[in-house]
């Protein structure tokens, strides 16, 4: 019996060490070829995306309108000349004045109304609302082209040529009805039960929708108010048809006065095109936490 144990340990005692546990792979994992190779293809498509804003700024330090043809010689002559004359001998901030004011209403106007309709949507079922969200879609399928005439009818009737109002009306008429479409999908995935606490709390259904919803609401809502102040910032049929006065002119509008029937001055049209950048990067700037929940979110219920 001792023997028999004896020899049991020496065999256990003679055994080799286990193996090192092989290593294994999370799933979902990329070993280090795959990581190279997405962070190479990011690289790229950043440099792809990158590339023509920091080409616009290379042309804009070029003094001459031609430099564009020649490249090259930006080099031994870059200068800041273009964005001082931008600035100082033309109507720079009057465009600016102008497309803040009108990209700034459409956005208040139009996030309003497509959060009150989206809402509605949601969470009333009244005769005819499926319809409703879809004749807001059909709108979207008309070109500008064809709106313009009987818009600026509209809008003479209504005396409203060459005013703001009558430019922020028609933007909201374009960005609301997509609007509408992203809100009432965000709206539809928070739960029904928030509404029915605010009723118990006795809320209105209007206080509960701005006390209750419209917080939880805030990455659509950041979503809706940057697409409608993008439509209205770089929108350049309508502006041109509805104002009249230069000193209305919104940056879209104001770009085409570098431009004439035999003469082009690029080089002051890229130094404008950079300056208008940066109002849009700090709008940007500013919503750009809420904006990739608010689009995930918007878009898992219709």
């Amino acid at each position: 019996m001792s023997t028999t144990t004896v020899q049991k340990s020496a065999t256990a005692d003679q055994a080799p060490a286990s193996a090192p546990r092989r290593a294994t792979r999370r799933r979902g994992g990329r070993g280090l070829a795959g990581t190279l190779a997405s962070h190479g293809i990011l690289t790229v498509a950043s440099l792809i995306a990158l590339f023509p804003i920091a080409w616009l700024v290379f042309l804009s330090l070029g003094p001459d309108k031609d430099d564009y043809l020649h490249p090259g010689r930006i080099w031994g002559k870059m200068t800041f000349e273009n964005y001082s004359y931008v600035l100082t001998e033309t109507n720079f901030f009057d465009w600016l004045k102008s497309s803040l004011v009108v990209s700034l209403g459409t956005t208040f106007i139009g996030v309003i109304i497509a959060a009150t309709t989206g809402y509605a949507v949601s969470r009333m079922r009244f005769p005819g609302y499926r319809k409703f969200m879809w004749v807001l879609l059909v709108t979207q399928m008309f070109p500008i082209a064809v709106l313009i005439v009987p818009m600026y009818q509209i809008l003479s009737e209504l005396q409203l040529i060459d005013t703001y109002l009558g430019l922020i009306l028609v933007y909201c008429s374009t960005a609301v009805p997509y609007c509408a479409w992203l809100l009432k999908g965000y709206f539809d995935t928070i739960p029904f039960e928030i509404d029915e606490a605010g009723r118990v709390d006795g809320l209105s259904p209007f206080g509960t929708f701005l006390r209750l919803i419209l917080p939880l609401a805030r990455p659509g809502l950041a979503v809706a108010a940057f697409y409608s102040f993008i439509t209205a910032f770089g929108e350049v049929a309508f502006a041109t048809t509805f104002l009249l006065d230069d000193e209305k002119y919104t940056f879209a509008v104001g770009l085409q006065s570098f431009v004439s029937e035999h003469d082009a001055q690029r080089n002051l049209m890229a130094a404008t095109a950079v300056l208008i950048a940066i109002p849009v990067s700090a709008f940007f700037y500013l919503v750009q936490k809420n904006l990739v929940t608010g689009l995930t979110a918007g878009g898992t219920k219709g």
